[in-house]
């Protein structure tokens, strides 16, 4: 396997709609994985549970990578998020992120911080919320 990166991941995770979330989350993180978000620590698990809430939150949307390197096992990106909600607003996050592969191309930990661009005070932590 190749390794992924995240503007695909968040396109099988997010803005695929008949993808299963199984198989995106399979495709693309490790068992093991673990995630850092402005600070909060979460498992595999609860990584999950996130993006199936995001998944009833989110309608359509996009990822734009400004600045990526990978490094041999490791990754880094800048890349905006656009989403646009059920409910017809819309949010723009900047994302800084930080991450490591597992041997098969998977991400086996990501550390990121985001910066919300346009949205409500609400949509903050659309980047961790469940």
């Amino acid at each position: 396997m190749s390794q992924t990166d995240i503007a695909t991941a968040l396109t099988d995770l997010l803005f695929t709609p008949g993808l299963d979330l199984d198989e995106a989350v399979d495709r693309h993180f490790a068992p093991d994985y673990r995630q850092r978000t402005d600070g909060r620590w979460d498992d595999r698990q609860d990584f999950l549970a996130h993006i199936a809430h995001l998944r009833t939150v989110v309608a359509t949307g996009s990822v734009r990578v400004h600045d990526e390197l990978v490094d041999g096992h490791r990754y880094a990106d800048r890349h905006t998020v656009e989403v646009t909600k059920t409910d017809g607003s819309a949010v723009r996050m900047e994302v800084y992120l930080f991450g490591e592969f597992a041997p098969d191309g998977r991400f086996r930990r990501i550390e990121e911080t985001t910066l919300l661009l346009d949205g409500t005070e609400g949509d903050r932590n659309l980047g961790s919320a469940r």
